[in-house]
């Protein structure tokens, strides 16, 4: 078993919480984004969507998208779980999950991809007014969960989930696209310092 792994990008980040909240440790392979690896035809044969991480199990399944291979240790080692105990908390944490991944995290990489002077040689187009628009709808998603936050101490419910892991890494993300949270911002303020002191935060 090995994860393709890329050190500071925020999906394999994800999965390297999920891992160290779990106590699970793996091989990892760094990939060369700035290099292009993820280009290369080796990569490109695992994930044809040449982006990391990559999980390729002892049989050559290739896993890929950061929900998926936390999904796959889920099943594999149930406790701590972080998916949901039963029906009606699974479905909040994934309705939670979801809503941060269409809402916050895919708006600030879009922000970053389009905006980035950087980023021009890996898209096709950059479109600076989209890049703005989705910087927008993530300033516009951190206010609901400031308000959300006020209600309860974790994302999803009264404890810590994968929800809190994409927000944990879409927050800190924030940084590429020049955004960070306001001392207005208490609620989220508090929890984003919670989560942070967790040790796997620095995985």
């Amino acid at each position: 078993m090995k994860l393709y792994d890329m050190g500071r990008a925020p999906n394999p980040r994800r999965v390297r919480i999920f891992l160290a909240e779990k106590g699970i440790e793996i091989p990892k392979h760094e990939i060369d984004l700035a290099a292009m690896e993820q280009r290369s035809d080796a990569f490109t044969a695992l994930n044809p969507m040449q982006r990391v991480p990559v999980l390729v199990l002892d049989d050559g399944t290739a896993i890929s998208e950061s929900v998926a291979i936390c999904l796959y240790f889920e099943k594999m080692h149930p406790e701590p779980n972080l998916f949901g105990r039963d029906a009606v908390e699974s479905a909040v944490v994934e309705m939670w999950n979801r809503r941060l991944e269409l809402n916050f995290y895919g708006p600030v990489s879009q922000c970053f991809r389009h905006t980035n002077p950087a980023m021009a040689q890996r898209e096709k187009v950059q479109v600076a007014e989209w890049g703005n628009a989705c910087r927008d709808q993530a300033i516009d998603f951190l206010g609901m969960l400031e308000t959300e936050l006020g209600k309860r101490e974790f994302v999803a419910g009264d404890r810590f989930t994968i929800a809190d892991i994409t927000a944990l890494c879409t927050v800190d993300f924030m940084r590429v696209i020049k955004l960070s949270l306001t001392p207005e911002m208490k609620n989220l303020s508090r929890w984003h310092a919670a989560v942070s002191a967790r040790p796997s935060a620095k995985a």
